[in-house]
């Protein structure tokens, strides 16, 4: 049940970074600033469509490597992973579960960084300094995401070793 909601976040993380980089895709101007200096000024300048593929390139390799461990689960692809976790076992969901609201933290990071890029650009709107948060938020999401992976791994692992016991 819990890779349910994983799942549910994962695509709604996903449709909100296509929505947040289509719509701002339009808004953008030519030329698309991605830093600025102590002054607030753009320094750095990239054109609209390098931005906006990139973007799309790193959104697909990001979610490629991702979902690809539960997809090989769900589908029983690998035979090593379908072992680990076989169908029924409380450690399958969480695994699950992981992965898929880690690509939904991934989504939302990229979507942020579209927002802050947006931000650069159209700083009468949206100053860029209100991101500070974000800026400390996503890594410790990140963070805490990674070390869940670890307790996730350690207690299947002890559940392994028990039964070998």
């Amino acid at each position: 049940m819990l890779y349910r909601f994983g799942k549910a976040f994962y695509f709604l993380s996903l449709f909100g970074f296509i929505f947040f980089l289509l719509y701002f895709y339009s808004a953008m101007a030519e030329s698309v600033g991605y830093s600025m200096d102590d002054n607030g000024l753009v320094i750095n300048k990239i054109s609209k469509e390098t931005f906006f593929y990139s973007m799309i390139g790193i959104f697909v390799i990001l979610n490629g490597l991702v979902l690809l461990p539960p997809k090989l689960l769900e589908t029983k692809t690998h035979r090593g992973l379908h072992r680990i976790f076989p169908i029924g076992d409380s450690y399958r969901d969480y695994f699950l579960g992981w992965f898929y609201s880690f690509g939904g933290i991934l989504n939302i990071s990229l979507s942020v960084m579209v927002l802050y890029t947006h931000a650069i650009n159209n700083q009468q709107e949206i100053a860029a300094s209100k991101f500070n948060f974000f800026f400390y938020l996503i890594p410790s999401l990140s963070i805490i995401w990674v070390i869940g992976l670890f307790i996730i791994m350690g207690g299947k692992f002890k559940q392994i070793q028990q039964k070998s016991i």
